[in-house]
């Protein structure tokens, strides 16, 4: 006791030092919403990056193979364009913050996106959000990924050129438009539209672009016999079509998870856990409800139609993730399965020909997705408006840029380049050049 009443001025004097440090850290801004934000938007984001490999495996394995070649060079150069063309005009076009030309509607043009300085001070950052470098990143990939849509659904008669025309003008403008509206807190934001990761803003825009397209190009050769049967052209490589699905899976875990646009308080990371959580559930269901529902119908269950299911699924959910239960979200995807298996023969019906079935995934089921978060926000008026709009806005535009290229050189390619296959026709190299033409 005598010992510790000695030492105790001495403890309370080399205690000052610390406390003063203690002092200034309560003082120091908390920096950790700021990194733990930006580590989720850069892995949020090589994870959607990873989807671009999943639609070109997905589209390798769909089409035939004198085609496959094409896919994969259309699916590099778009997202090579979109990297482009969102950093030139995109990413501030839709996020233009005070910068409107047209409030509530269109941004400013060209204002070209530029990163942090190097070494940046905590004192100099914005630390109540993340780093520029991540959110044009993550933002990015959204962007192209409204591209590679509209590549499935139009392969193997469609030109190269005039495809990326096309690309840099969906890329650069119309999607950084239309999904101003809401993430860039334009109109649609103010009226009440909900969409939390882009079921409508970015997987309906580009089925609706894709439509269009489809429309004004015409089915492939012999995909319609004169009696109006259907006739199947089965695609290359199902094995490839598969591994694209599962890396199409894998990524929207960071398409979803990622649209949290936080991660710096407990509350926000347990939102994300449950978003993987719900959107890893839709995927199932909607893949069980194709399986099952090709079983009933066609006595076989059809793998097609199962990765397309799953897809579908996930389309369905990405509007609202967060909000509902894991049977809430269970049902979502289910209902985007069932969509899938009805919307593919109806297409065809109408001889619309959707070559990997991206209208009935992305747009189809985008529009059910979309709707049902008025189960969640009961704002059922919203949610309709901001479908038909972002969807009159789309496929308009889309229609007329496609028409204009279709005047200006042809979209397609000729009856010899189509039958002999793009790979060849068009740029001279095959994809299984030991193997006879599919």
């Amino acid at each position: 006791m005598k010992l510790f009443k000695t030492l105790a001025p001495a403890v309370a004097l080399a205690a000052l030092p610390s406390l003063g440090l203690a002092q200034e850290a309560e003082a120091a801004p908390d920096i950790n919403p700021y990194i733990f934000t930006t580590l989720l938007f850069l892995i949020g984001g090589f994870l959607v990056f990873w989807m671009a490999a999943g639609f070109a495996m997905l589209e390798a394995g769909l089409v035939r193979s004198k085609n496959v070649t094409m896919q994969l060079t259309k699916n590099i150069a778009l997202f090579s364009i979109a990297a482009i063309m969102y950093w030139l005009v995109g990413f501030n076009l839709m996020y233009p913050g005070d910068g409107w030309i047209i409030p509530g509607y269109v941004g400013g043009f060209f204002n070209i996106t530029s990163l942090e300085p190097v070494g940046l001070d905590a004192a100099d950052a914005a630390l109540d959000y993340a780093s520029v470098g991540s959110d044009f990143f993550f933002q990015l990939m959204f962007c192209a990924t409204t591209a590679s849509i509209v590549s499935g659904t139009l392969a193997e008669r469609i030109k190269l050129w005039p495809f990326l025309i096309f690309v840099v003008v969906l890329t650069g403008f119309i999607y950084p438009i239309e999904a101003s509206w809401q993430w860039g807190g334009g109109w649609l934001s103010e009226a009440g539209f909900s969409d939390f990761a882009g079921s409508t803003l970015v997987h309906a825009a580009g089925g609706w672009a894709a439509l269009a397209g489809a429309l004004i190009l015409g089915p492939r050769l012999g995909k319609y016999s004169k009696d109006g049967r259907t006739v199947p052209m089965p695609g290359s490589n199902l094995a490839l079509a598969t591994l694209g699905t599962f890396i199409l899976w894998l990524g929207w875990f960071g398409f979803n998870g990622g649209s949290q646009l936080a991660m710096g308080t407990v509350g926000d990371v347990t939102d994300v856990s449950r978003i993987f959580a719900n959107t890893n559930m839709a995927a199932a269901s909607g893949a069980v409800a194709a399986l099952i529902l090709t079983q009933v119908m066609y006595k076989k269950p059809d793998l097609t139609m199962t990765l397309n299911g799953a897809l579908a699924g996930l389309v369905s959910i990405t509007a609202e993730p967060l909000a509902p239960s894991l049977f809430g979200a269970l049902l979502t995807g289910a209902v985007g399965g069932v969509i899938v298996v009805f919307t593919v023969p109806l297409l065809d019906k109408l001889k619309i020909d959707d070559v990997v079935g991206a209208i009935p995934v992305h747009l189809f089921a985008g529009i059910w997705g979309t709707l049902a978060v008025a189960f969640y926000t009961g704002n059922w008026g919203a949610q309709i408006m901001g479908i038909v709009s972002i969807g009159l806005f789309t496929f308009v535009v889309s229609a007329i840029v496609w028409f204009i290229l279709k005047a200006l050189g042809g979209i397609r390619v000729s009856e010899e380049a189509e039958i002999a296959g793009l790979d060849m026709s068009e740029l001279g190299m095959e994809a299984y050049p030991e193997f006879s033409k599919g």
